[in-house]
């Protein structure tokens, strides 16, 4: 027998990286398919699995750490700006040391970090394992789509790029399937656990399966760095009075308003920097032309949109009074109308059809909002689970071929606007989504208050409804409360309860609207284009007449 080493696979052209740093794409066995799928579907849910887990429990989790809950909202706006932020590193670092070295150094110090939260449990360590996951999962979200992009043959490779983006998108709706007492044992070690056991888990899968090689090259310049140092603290500030904003309120602390002066110089240098750099880490010129600029405003909008499942249907749902334990059967039909979404995204893709799917995907969300805004105090979730499968339907019919549309904008131009297209992508998402509820947050707390004020108005004690509302009250308290005054007062005390939670439904109704409407003009907004367009490539292909 023979010695001699077998001849290294050589990659023939169509199998080559679409660009630096992605893995080749060799013709795989169908076994070999499956099980990329396979991964790609762990790994796509457990990018956003963990971080989902804190951020709908967030104000339990504040109780167990003995902070407020505005203390406790730190948590989710570091996630968000690390996540948005932390492609601006890897999407070079991928190139420079290898996609197995990146994914896997991460998800090895998502572990330590889920590791000290067990040594040194308190703020400091929630802080560092939220920053950590943010990166780990815009890391995990890339790989994602590579093992799609492996699982479908090569005509069938943009179905991998619309799948792969839209699978992390389950994770907030099967984060709410896990009862919040199984995650609350022992001091919340359960949800530590859960972070941990995802982090071992996905390094054990992809060691498992490892993506083909990708080239490797020297891509990081000293001025990257600068850039990096720049705006990495400037998006953490600016998320940072998103998510604190609306509960600390604007006009009230001071040190928004710093912290936003602190981020402008910041943003500022940082576009110096990158404006007159001969190769620039962001293609600036690129980003600021007008189909990139219409894009990104879309983009932002829907996200925006989008913020009303996350923010609008659970904040009316438990503001009177229910539990993520009974929202299950909703996020249960939320997670399967975004797989409906998926596949339908998947089975109409086409690149002449991609502006029609989005337009169809703000129109859904448009009525699944305003099937929402008749809700009353009697509302619960099975009066929702027809509109918000609705705008969970429109979530991922939206954000694939948004993607794909983007990409296809961004590979005409050249692999070296890659950092640019996904660093404002990921920040049209996530920053969108965190000023989304910021929006609809600040917007509810406006609308509740001159709600308040309008329905106080008619509460006059000369009007009998008032005075029988005021003693049937008070008759509720009779067994405890002997002295008749005292039980007048209290009574008096319920009805304003009652008033104020009236005025809070009736603020989120129209908060619905105010999605609604978004929506809708944005669906316009993009009609506008596409008529736009037809009728600038008609006058351009109608040869003209002389006489």
């Amino acid at each position: 027998m023979s010695d001699a080493p077998e001849p290294a696979y050589r990659f023939a052209p169509e199998e080559q990286p679409a660009f630096p740093g992605s893995p080749y794409a060799p013709t795989h066995p169908g076994w070999r398919r499956l099980g990329y799928g396979a991964v790609a579907l762990l790994v796509g849910i457990s990018a956003t699995f963990g971080n989902a887990l804190v951020n709908v429990n967030v104000a339990n989790l504040s109780g167990a750490m003995g902070m407020y809950v505005a203390q406790a909202s730190w948590l989710p706006a570091i996630y968000v700006a690390m996540n948005a932020s932390a492609n601006l590193t890897l999407v070079k670092a991928r190139t420079q040391f290898g996609i197995p070295a990146v994914s896997k150094g991460l998800l090895i110090a998502y572990a330590l970090a889920g590791l000290w939260q067990f040594l040194s449990p308190g703020f400091a360590s929630a802080v560092l394992i939220r920053a950590v996951c943010g990166m780990t999962a815009a890391a995990l979200t890339t790989l994602t789509i590579y093992n799609l992009l492996q699982a479908f043959p090569a005509k069938l490779r943009p179905l991998g790029l619309v799948i792969g983006i839209s699978i992390p998108q389950l994770g907030t709706p099967l984060a709410r399937l896990i009862p919040v007492e199984m995650l609350a044992l022992d001091n919340w070690r359960a949800l530590h656990l859960i972070e941990l056991a995802l982090a071992l888990g996905v390094l054990a899968v992809i060691s498992a399966l490892p993506l083909p090689p990708s080239e490797r090259s020297k891509a990081f310049q000293p001025l990257d760095l600068v850039t990096i140092a720049l705006l990495v603290p400037a998006i953490m500030l600016v998320c940072g009075v998103l998510g604190e904003g609306r509960l600390l309120w604007w006009t009230d602390t001071p040190w928004l308003g710093w912290a936003l002066a602190a981020a402008v110089p910041l943003f500022a240098i940082a576009f110096l920097v990158e404006r007159h750099r001969k190769q620039p880490l962001l293609q600036l010129r690129w980003l600021g032309s007008i189909d990139i600029v219409r894009f990104a405003i879309v983009a932002l909008l829907v996200r925006l949109a989008l913020a009303e499942q996350t923010y609008g249907a659970v904040g009316l749902l438990t503001s009177g009074g229910l539990t993520n334990d009974q929202l299950r059967t909703l996020f249960a039909i939320v997670a399967a109308a975004m797989v409906l979404g998926t596949i339908t995204a998947a089975a109409t893709l086409s690149e002449k059809r991609l502006p029609y799917q989005v337009i169809a995907a703000a129109l859904v969300i448009a009525l699944g909002a305003w099937m929402d805004s008749n809700a009353t105090n009697l509302t619960r979730p099975p009066q929702l689970y027809l509109s918000q499968a609705l705008i969970a339907f429109g979530t991922t019919l939206f954000i694939g071929p948004a993607l794909l549309y983007g990409f296809i904008r961004m590979f005409s131009r050249g692999a070296d606007h890659l950092v640019s297209f996904v660093v404002l992508f990921s920040i049209t998402q996530n920053i969108g989504g965190l000023g989304g509820s910021a929006l609809l947050g600040s917007y509810q707390v406006i609308a509740a208050r001159a709600h308040a004020q309008a329905l106080s108005e008619h509460l006059v004690a000369a009007d009998p409804q008032v005075a029988a509302r005021i003693v049937s009250g008070g008759a509720a308290i009779a067994r405890v409360v002997a002295d008749p005054t005292l039980r007048t007062a209290q009574g008096g005390a319920f009805l304003v309860q009652a008033m104020t939670g009236e005025a809070s439904i009736l603020a989120y109704n129209d908060v619905f609207r105010l999605v609604a409407l978004l929506a809708l003009l944005t669906a316009l907004y993009l009609g506008y284009l596409v008529i736009f367009q037809a009728v600038r490539r008609r006058r351009k292909t109608t040869p003209e007449i002389t006489t």
